[in-house]
């Protein structure tokens, strides 16, 4: 199968899903009872910005443009892929990228995300046969040529152990940040609720922890987040806020809440859900941001002159997790 067939088949896949026929809309519905998390809204979101961002085809050809991909594969490699479930389709860029290369893939899928990807790939073999060859799922990865793998600090050392000594790309936790001056406009803080709590704050690319100067004014924010009060509505959600807000009570820690997420000073980037860390700053925005982006638990540091407010959760297709060239680990990628 050649490049260009790849992309037609990618390009096919982006109006199918747009188009939302019956098998798709049972398998969102189907994903969702399966895990509370995918709500109907913000799975269809992650579908809206995979076909928008990642299947059109000008949008795929100049990002294969510049690897200078063959048009054919002659040595494709297998490549091992254990995908998260924290968001739903949030492994699919991975996939994407194994597949356009030409390499094989073989997937091993999160427990909370196993319908939505599993409908995709048989749609890709209803309309080709020959992807059958190419794509693959497993419970357990092994016999693989490399490996990319994708998961908490803690699973990170289990891939580092059984993947080391592959090729391989290792993802361990990761969160982001927002630099605030206390000069948002209205929008700009709408947007920045945008970055906190779609998907209910639980991906890499959320912002969870805050950075103020002091006497920052956290009113105007609170008011902002009140667009997202909705969430509560999720028996998953709730339990996190009340369990949170209580632990902070009972801890006789400050806080700030508006009855649907709990701002609360802390210096760990990693917050829980329904609730948004803070510190303070006091150096120029540019040095900290600096800073911030080298730090290998951020992946995202938003906020003027970096990643604009509201844009966290839209990544395009060359932007990769953790700052690894994925499209460029695969093209270098050659069989010993």
């Amino acid at each position: 199968m050649n490049l260009v067939t790849r992309i037609d088949l990618l390009e096919r896949l982006g109006n199918w899903m747009q188009q939302n026929p019956e098998q798709w809309q049972a398998a969102k519905e189907k994903a969702g009872r399966l895990n509370p998390w995918f709500s109907p809204g913000f799975t269809n979101l992650a579908v809206d910005n995979i076909v928008s961002r990642f299947l059109q085809r000008p949008l795929l050809e100049a990002w294969v443009k510049r690897y200078h991909l063959p048009d054919s594969n002659t040595a494709p490699a297998k490549v091992g892929v254990v995908m998260a479930g924290n968001l739903p389709l949030v492994g699919f860029h991975d996939f994407l990228c194994v597949f356009i290369t030409g390499h094989k893939i073989v997937i091993k899928l999160s427990s909370k995300d196993e319908v939505l990807l599993k409908t995709i790939v048989e749609q890709l073999y209803e309309w080709d046969e020959r992807t059958r060859d190419l794509i693959q799922f497993a419970e357990v990865l092994k016999g693989c040529d490399a490996y990319i793998a994708t998961g908490s600090n803690n699973s990170g050392r289990y891939f580092d152990f059984y993947f080391g000594k592959y090729p391989h790309i290792i993802r361990k936790n990761r969160s982001s940040v927002a630099i605030l001056d206390g000069k948002e406009t209205p929008d700009m803080l709408s947007a920045l609720a945008d970055d906190i709590q779609l998907y209910f704050g639980l991906g890499c690319r959320n912002v969870t922890q805050l950075y103020v100067p002091e006497g920052y004014d956290f009113i105007p924010l609170l008011e902002a987040l009140k667009k997202y009060d909705h969430l509560a509505d999720n028996h998953k959600y709730k339990h996190n806020f009340d369990y949170h807000l209580a632990l902070l009570i009972m801890n006789s820690k400050f806080y700030m809440n508006n009855g649907s997420v709990v701002l609360a000073e802390n210096v760990s980037p990693f917050s829980p859900v329904s609730q948004v860390h803070y510190q303070y700053y006091n150096q120029p925005k540019e040095t900290l941001a600096t800073e911030l982006a080298k730090d290998e638990q951020i992946q995202c540091v938003v906020g003027v002159g970096d990643i604009p407010f509201g844009k966290a959760q839209y990544p395009e297709l060359s932007d990769y997790a953790d700052g690894v060239d994925t499209m460029q680990f695969l093209s270098d990628l050659k069989l010993q």
